[in-house]
């Protein structure tokens, strides 16, 4: 798709790709995992709840999983004893012997951190948004440590690719925590350099999809943070955007203005 500056004009915007993949491959393992069931749904995920709803509720983050530990909604989530695509970076970060294979303290283990960052269905399965939420949680402390992050006196969105992370800082205080993004799919990656926040609309829909980009913060050429009510976890990428959950979109909003510095570097994983 060539990618013109005409046809990126300001309210040109790039927008995400459609919502979850029925069915999602772990990065290293063969096995097919899957979304959960309804029964996990979220307020964020399930079409007819108002936008008010939507963006006021705390969502837990649905985790993927082997088809095999899909419970149906009668029955409570069991312990996983499959080993995930994480399971390295999670042992790692709750302190575990790093073997790379799944056994039952580290099952009960990755649970409680799942638990805590309201991922579900919480079976210790260290799958793709527990793997994220572990990358969260280990840039908490100082997200910006390899100094990859310019610091400036204004207001600065450190967008890191190699990490899907975000947070925002200010004469090299952190400010905003860190946060998960999806940045461009391959073929549409999202552009790294300095750039300028130069348009703010809290309920822009896109001249190109027609698609919903609430508190759309524009940096470069129709490239912008923006929430989004899908899954941010799932898919390929976005079109260029940097996807936010509406929380995290929604402090973004609340903390960055007009002429403030977004900062992006890196690679997404895979791309």
């Amino acid at each position: 798709m060539k990618r013109t500056f005409s046809a990126l004009l300001v309210g040109a915007s790039l927008l995400v790709v459609a919502g979850p993949p029925a069915v999602a491959v772990a990065p290293s393992r063969a096995a097919a995992v899957v979304a959960p069931s309804a029964a996990y749904r979220l307020p964020d995920l399930v079409p007819g709840v108002s936008r008010a709803r939507r963006e006021t509720v705390r969502p837990r983050r649905i985790e993927y999983v082997p088809r095999s530990e899909v419970a149906p909604a009668t029955r409570a989530a069991r312990c996983s004893a499959a080993t995930g695509p994480y399971q390295r970076q999670a042992e790692r970060y709750l302190g575990r012997q790093v073997d790379g294979r799944q056994s039952s303290g580290d099952c009960r283990a990755i649970r409680r951190f799942q638990q805590t960052h309201r991922i579900a269905p919480a079976t210790g399965f260290a799958g793709p948004v527990t793997g994220a939420m572990v990358r969260v949680a280990r840039a908490r402390k100082n997200p910006n440590r390899a100094g990859h992050c310019p610091t400036l006196t204004q207001r600065t969105a450190c967008v890191d690719l190699n990490r899907q992370l975000m947070w925002i800082q200010q004469g090299g205080r952190v400010i905003l925590e860190p946060m998960p993004i999806r940045s461009g799919a391959p073929t549409m990656e999202t552009r790294t350099g300095s750039y300028r926040i130069y348009l703010r609309r809290w309920r822009h829909i896109s001249n190109l999809y027609g698609t919903r980009m609430p508190y759309a913060q524009f940096f470069d050429r129709g490239e912008a943070l923006h929430g989004v009510y899908e899954d941010i976890f799932s898919g390929a990428g976005s079109h260029g955007c940097v996807n936010l959950t509406m929380t995290d979109a929604r402090r973004a909003w609340e903390v960055l203005r007009k002429g403030d510095t977004v900062y992006v570097w890196g690679r997404k994983p895979g791309v």
